[in-house]
C-alpha cells in the first residue's frame, strides 16, 4: 500500500507501507513515521492517553521511568491491520516485532520522554521490557521502561514532561492515576503542574498551523506538556 501524504500545496514523497504480516510490514509507529517523512503536515494526528511510573531502586535512587501509551483508535486499527483473525485480538507475540521497531525508532526523538533533575538534562539509556498489546476495547498499548543512564537522588529537584516537541503526537496525562511512584523511600510524592494556557500569539499560530496545514514549531509540544514533579525528603 502506498500513501502520498499532502502537505499545503505540495505532496510529499510516497511512503510505502506493506500490511500483509508484522514480518513485511514497515515497523515504528506508522503514523510517527508519516510525520518524520512529512514535517510540514498539520498537527497533531495522533493521540495518546499516557500513564507513567517513576522506578525507584533500593537504595533510594530514580533508575528509570516506565511509559505505558495508549493509542487513539484511529492509530490503534491501523497498527493491529491484517494481524488478528475472526475478531480476535491481536497477541502480544504478533505485535513484537512491531513493539521493537516502535522503540528504537524513538531513540531519535529521546522517546518523547524529557526529564532534568536541578534543572539540568537527565539522559537515558536503551530501553528495555517493551510489548505492543491490543486491549479488549481494541485500543492499542505500548508499554516501554527507559532507564537512567546514571540513577539519580531525587531530591525535591526531578521532573519530566512526556511530549513530542512539534506537537504531531498529543500527549495527554491519564486523567485517574497519572503518575505512580514504584519502591520509592517514604516520604516520597508526586506533583503533576498543567501546561499554562497558550498566549495569544501562541493560540494564533497554532490555529493559523492548522488550517494553513503546517507544524506550528519544532518546540510546540514542549508549551502543551504537563510537568511532573518528584519530591523526596
Amino acid at each position: 500500500m502506498q500513501f502520498h501524504i499532502r502537505c499545503g500545496d505540495s505532496v510529499a514523497k510516497p511512503l510505502t507501507i506493506h500490511m500483509h504480516t508484522a514480518r513485511g510490514r514497515i515497523g515504528g509507529l506508522i503514523a510517527l513515521m508519516l510525520a518524520w517523512a512529512t514535517p510540514a503536515c498539520a498537527h497533531p494526528h495522533v493521540w495518546v492517553t499516557a500513564h507513567e511510573d517513576v522506578i525507584f531502586q533500593p537504595d533510594g535512587k530514580i533508575t528509570a521511568i516506565r511509559n505505558s501509551w495508549i493509542f487513539d483508535d484511529m492509530y490503534s486499527a491501523f497498527a493491529v491491520q491484517g494481524l488478528s483473525k475472526d475478531g480476535q485480538l491481536a497477541t502480544k507475540e504478533q505485535l513484537a516485532p512491531l513493539a521493537k521497531t516502535n522503540v528504537e525508532s524513538l531513540a531519535e526523538f529521546g522517546y518523547f520522554t524529557f526529564a532534568k533533575n536541578a534543572g539540568q538534562k537527565v539522559d537515558f539509556g536503551p530501553p528495555r521490557d517493551y510489548s505492543l498489546e491490543e486491549r479488549p476495547d481494541k485500543l492499542v498499548v505500548l508499554t516501554f521502561t527507559v532507564p537512567l543512564k546514571e540513577p539519580l537522588e531525587p531530591g525535591r529537584a526531578f521532573t519530566f514532561s512526556i511530549y513530542d516537541p512539534t506537537f504531531f503526537v498529543d500527549f495527554s496525562l491519564a486523567k485517574t492515576g497519572p503518575v505512580a511512584l514504584v519502591s520509592a523511600p517514604k516520604g516520597c510524592s508526586i506533583g503533576v503542574l498543567g501546561a499554562n494556557p497558550l498566549e495569544v500569539q501562541d493560540a494564533k499560530q497554532l490555529s493559523e498551523a492548522f488550517y494553513q496545514n503546517l507544524s506550528p514549531g519544532a518546540n510546540f509540544g514542549m508549551k502543551l506538556a504537563d510537568r511532573v514533579i518528584v519530591a523526596c525528603p
